[in-house]
């Protein structure tokens, strides 16, 4: 087979979740995180999107309806990884959770991104994270790419949110 790369401007375009509680679903996504609802399918389905997009998250109980969470060791999607363009994005949303006393599973500072975790209503994994500007990425003495993870600076982080 010839080498193939994907396409460098190519994008993950939506990420769509099995979910037991569609309304639970929406009142985290829509409700917490403030994603927008763009269209519901009955009360089987929902789009919601960041600035008006068709949607970048699909939620449905087409398979799932009242159902316990998937098991943590069973094969699956870890987590979504939403992108905030700024790093006072994140700081905000960091208030909006403690905020709103909503669990968080962990806080991270990869040397490329700071990120934060927490789990949705039906325990699929959420990372909330900014990168750094790609000049700030960490190289090592041979200039490769050096990630890490390392206690986030929550405090300096929270700062920004004011």
């Amino acid at each position: 087979m010839e080498d193939y790369k994907v396409p460098a401007n190519t994008r993950i375009g939506h990420v769509h979740l099995k979910v037991s509680d569609l309304q639970k679903s929406l009142d985290f996504y829509c409700g917490l995180l403030g994603f927008e609802l763009m269209m519901k399918y009955g009360d089987q389905a929902a789009f919601i999107s960041a600035g008006g997009y068709h949607h970048h998250i699909g939620l449905n109980t087409w398979h799932s309806k009242g159902q316990p969470p998937a098991p943590e060791t069973a094969p699956g999607l870890y987590h979504t990884a939403i992108l905030y363009p700024e790093r006072k994005d994140l700081a905000i949303i960091l208030k909006r959770l403690i905020d709103a006393k909503y669990p968080i599973t962990g806080a991270s500072d990869h040397g490329v991104s700071e990120a934060i975790y927490l789990d949705d209503p039906d325990g699929n994994g959420v990372e909330l994270y900014w990168d750094r500007p790609k000049d700030q990425w960490p190289l090592d003495d041979n200039g490769d790419l050096t990630m890490f993870t390392k206690a986030l600076d929550v405090h300096g982080l929270l700062a920004l949110a004011k």
